[in-house]
């Protein structure tokens, strides 16, 4: 890894590690398909906005529009409203820890796929951060019993599924030529319409909440959250591969915790900082040689 790819990794970890409390504060008046769909309008604008400033070309085949579509329903829509649909049965200690598998499951994926050697101190370093990870939450919240916890662990798997798929999806496109601000515009475009689709079927009201709060927490969705880290963590990926780019998902439940910490009051045990300590180890034995 070069400088640039450090940085990279930085603003992914920075980006997806505050986005879960700009999450919390989004939940109340507006459905969750109707906030991710006015998430995603909003970064297909200011993408777009970029891709023509920048002079990325913006003009694709149809074969082109068919991936690019699959990359929007995956990575810009679907795995999203997976996680949304399994939070109303599963607490977000366990849902940061099923999706920190994604450390994992990338670099497996990734050597099949996109035909990238799999490095063992990547999975060492992966296994060793999700173990941290649930440590940092606890035993007593990742077993806490509620109902309808197996068929909300089936719709966090779904949303790890789609969000693998879509690194693969991105690694190919990528490696056709595409620009990484390019595929996004269209792929988050797709995943809008998508979402708009679903709200309808559902029947949800495209109500907004006017308080600060919820604008707040949509517009630094859309531009951080999105623009950001979709850009950071879709161009690393392209950089360094699928198993440096994916142990990002380890690192952001740390910043997500540390946000809680000050202003959710989360307590610290001495169990959940080891858990903190294994996850920084891991995260050393992944970059040391990177």
């Amino acid at each position: 890894m070069q400088r640039y790819d450090y940085t990279l990794y930085a603003a992914a970890v920075f980006a997806w590690g505050t986005s879960w409390f700009a999450m919390h504060l989004q939940v109340g008046v507006v459905a969750p398909e109707v906030s991710l769909f006015y998430r995603f309008a909003t970064g297909t604008g200011l993408m777009m906005l970029w891709a023509v400033m920048s002079g990325q070309t913006l003009r694709f085949s149809l074969k082109q529009h068919v991936r690019l579509a699959c990359l929007g329903a995956c990575i810009f829509s679907n795995n999203l409203l997976m996680f949304y649909n399994a939070a109303l049965t599963i607490n977000s200690g366990l849902l940061a820890v099923v999706f920190s598998m994604v450390a994992v499951i990338n670099p497996l994926v990734g050597s099949i796929v996109l035909k990238q050697p799999i490095q063992r101190r990547i999975l060492v370093a992966a296994a060793v951060g999700i173990v941290g990870v649930a440590l940092m939450f606890g035993p007593e919240t990742l077993l806490s019993r509620h109902e309808g916890t197996l068929r909300g662990l089936g719709f966090a798997g779904l949303g790890v599924c789609f969000f693998v798929t879509g690194n693969m999806l991105s690694g190919r496109i990528q490696g056709k030529g595409t620009s990484v601000v390019s595929a996004n515009s269209w792929g988050m475009f797709y995943g809008a319409a998508l979402l708009f689709c679903v709200a309808v079927i559902k029947g949800a009201e495209f109500t907004i909440d006017m308080s600060p709060t919820y604008l707040g927490s949509l517009l630094w969705l859309s531009t951080i959250s999105t623009i950001l880290a979709f850009f950071a963590y879709l161009t690393l990926l392209g950089r360094v591969g699928a198993a440096l780019a994916g142990y990002t998902t380890v690192m952001f439940p740390v910043l997500a915790l540390g946000i809680s910490t000050l202003f959710e009051n989360y307590q610290w045990s001495p169990l959940s900082c080891l858990g903190l300590v294994l996850v920084l180890a891991g995260n050393v034995v992944a970059l040391r040689r990177a």
